[in-house]
């Protein structure tokens, strides 16, 4: 049985992980509708989105999410434009349409259809295609699963910077680990229908002041760009933690070098 009692930060990048038929796809579908809890209450900026006590449950096509699904889900008769514009419902706001194709470089595939188009293509066909009505929430399954590596890292960048463009809610899907550290700031496993949330934290500080007791020293093991961040591995006792940083701070780190991490309130820090 799942069982989910969360508040999530607007703006918050989250990833659900966990091994398969635990329920993660299906937290998907319940925050879009397309399936509907016995029992729940989806709240989104003051706006009741599901209560099933008032049987109250708002159709998928009236709640602002983006949906980028596993198997892409592009219509095989249809342009790339085609199905951008199929997909804004009557808005057909062309100007937009031309920048969501633009900002993950598809102009020369605009008028492709899907079958020529490559596995990276089809997926940032897809992304744009869930920005089009644009979205408060963006809900993305396993969304690099069918791609080589380093498509995934670049998708991964494009992904990151959108999120932060159009200042999203992003719920990802993924098993991966690379995915979690290089995009999350807010992540929760999902164990026998429950969830176990852990927040990372970049609050690093190379210096010796005083901050309070709650506080961790470690020493920098490996530093590696993924997309647009860094992830930084301290060793703390005997575990390694995975935080991440920004290009600024990681030019001040280094292998062997000794740290301390402040973690904020009410925050954990992933240990791997």
């Amino acid at each position: 049985m799942l069982s989910v009692d969360e508040e999530l930060e607007k703006g918050s990048f989250i990833t659900l992980f966990g091994k398969s038929g635990v329920g993660k796809t299906t937290i998907l579908r319940i925050v879009a509708g397309l399936v509907k809890p016995e029992v729940g209450i989806i709240e989104v900026d003051g706006e009741t989105w599901l209560n099933t006590e008032r049987n109250i449950s708002l159709p998928t096509q009236k709640r602002p999410i983006g949906f980028v699904f596993q198997d892409f889900a592009l219509f095989p008769h249809m342009t790339v434009r085609q199905n951008l514009v199929f997909a804004s419902k009557g808005k057909k706001d062309f100007d937009f349409i031309d920048q969501l194709i633009s900002l993950v470089g598809l102009e020369t595939f605009a008028n492709s259809k899907p079958g020529v188009l490559s596995g990276g293509q089809r997926q940032r066909a897809a992304l744009i295609r869930s920005l089009v009505r644009k979205p408060r929430i963006l809900l993305l399954d396993e969304p690099f699963s069918a791609l080589d590596h380093e498509m995934s890292c670049r998708l991964r960048e494009e992904i990151f910077n959108i999120h932060r463009q159009f200042n999203l809610t992003t719920l990802l899907v993924s098993h991966d680990k690379e995915d979690i550290y290089s995009l999350s700031n807010v992540i929760m496993q999902i164990t026998n229908g429950k969830i176990i949330k852990s927040i990372q934290t970049n609050n690093i500080s190379t210096q010796n002041g005083n901050r309070g007791l709650n506080k961790i020293q470690g020493k920098v093991l490996q530093i590696r760009k993924n997309g647009v961040v860094y992830i930084l591995e301290i060793q703390v006792g005997n575990n390694v933690v995975k935080i991440i940083v920004n290009e600024e701070e990681s030019r001040e780190l280094k292998p062997g070098k000794m740290v301390m991490l402040y973690p904020k309130p009410f925050q954990q820090i992933i240990k791997g």
